[in-house]
């Protein structure tokens, strides 16, 4: 039996740039200072030039990015936020966390993101009871959504645009990167992300002053004068030593996405012969393959047959949420139902994607899809 090939291997990451991450962990192990210093305050600044936006805020996690996010905006009870059934359960469990409504629509067949007719057609179903409040555009698997389509229809309603981009960390749209686009954004940095720590942690962006300091005072307790809270908050720090290996990492990104493009291409360029239909990008996206993604109608014996030749694949997302035990029969989904994303949830296969993959092992995956199709 050959070698194992994983589907992503955060260990790798960190093999990588071992030095770099171990004397970055030493450094903030030996200040005595672990919460709240100067690696996250560093880290939030080199975050936010990178991206090009204003304000960066360090948080827990990125479901707790979502959560401040929305509270920032001042988003809660009764209030309908629009998503996707398609994506992470983070996504949709933030909104309730939140203390909001999800209301569910149908994605793009093509890129797998919210499809801005499903929810022109929401808007148009819940005319007139005020109740949607914003939208939460999934930039999924790397690929961003039609974010410009997107924030035209936010500015038309006045409603919020909170990008999840959890998935996309350095995608652009028209040469901007995601997460600029809407009021807020919230990344995620959990290991198998593009930009990922050894642990959980996510980051609040925002363009507006008064959303970030919100957004300060919600990740701790609400405070603005210590132990005072001026608001209801929460605990949600990005840790000293996290922040100081994400900030090795930044460094890296955008080497590390340009491989997996380059891993992109290689699957493109051996898998057009296959039955498989391949991943579809938007002409003024920026990809950066957080997953490479096909479809396949067959997908299970796919998976099987790739599993008995040590080739690591998962399904993002096996079962649409509105489907999950948790949501059945009780959140809300359009009126035309969610037919693009249900058929996409029987379809999908992750294939290995990670930059340290090797040409070697991306063949021997080329190479075994072939002999299988």
């Amino acid at each position: 039996m050959p070698d194992p090939i994983a589907q992503s291997d955060p260990g790798a990451s960190y093999y990588a740039h071992r030095e770099e991450i171990d004397e970055a962990v030493s450094r903030v192990l030996e200040s005595g200072w672990y919460l709240l210093g100067k690696e996250l305050k560093a880290f939030e600044q080199e975050f936010a030039s990178y991206l090009g936006a204003k304000h960066c805020i360090g948080v827990a996690s990125g479901t707790d990015a979502l959560v401040i996010a929305m509270r920032a905006c001042g988003l809660g009870a009764g209030d309908v936020v629009i998503t996707v059934s398609h994506t992470a359960v983070a996504t949709v469990a933030a909104i309730e966390l939140a203390g909001a409504i999800p209301l569910l629509v149908d994605i793009d067949p093509a890129t797998f993101t919210i499809d801005p007719e499903s929810i022109e057609d929401a808007l148009m179903t819940y005319r007139g009871e005020g109740r949607i409040k914003a939208i939460i555009p999934v930039h999924l698997y790397g690929h961003p959504a039609n974010v410009q389509a997107i924030v035209e229809i936010c500015r038309r309603h006045g409603l919020k645009v909170i990008e999840d981009c959890a998935q996309s960390n350095g995608a652009m749209a028209g040469g901007q990167k995601v997460g600029t686009f809407g009021d807020i954004g919230a990344f995620s940095f959990y290991p198998t992300k593009n930009l990922g720590a050894m642990g959980d942690g996510g980051a609040v962006i925002t363009p507006h002053v008064e959303l970030a300091e919100r957004a300060r005072m919600l990740r701790e307790y609400g405070w603005q004068e210590r132990y005072v809270s001026s608001v209801a908050g929460m605990n949600s720090r990005l840790d000293e030593i996290q922040a100081a290996i994400l900030r090795v990492k930044l460094k890296w990104l955008d080497i590390e996405n340009a491989r997996r493009r380059q891993i992109a291409r290689a699957y493109d360029e051996n898998l057009v012969v296959t039955s498989l239909t391949l991943p579809q990008q938007r002409g003024d996206v920026s990809h950066v393959y957080h997953q490479y993604v096909i479809r396949c109608g067959r997908r299970d014996d796919l998976r099987s047959f790739l599993q008995s030749r040590a080739i690591g694949t998962l399904v993002h997302y096996p079962v649409p949420i509105h489907l999950q035990p948790a949501y059945l029969d009780r959140i809300a989904i359009t009126r035309n139902r969610l037919p693009v994303t249900e058929v996409a949830a029987r379809q999908v296969l992750s294939l290995p994607m990670h930059p340290h993959l090797t040409d070697g092992e991306i063949e021997r995956v080329c190479e075994a899809i072939k002999k299988w199709s």
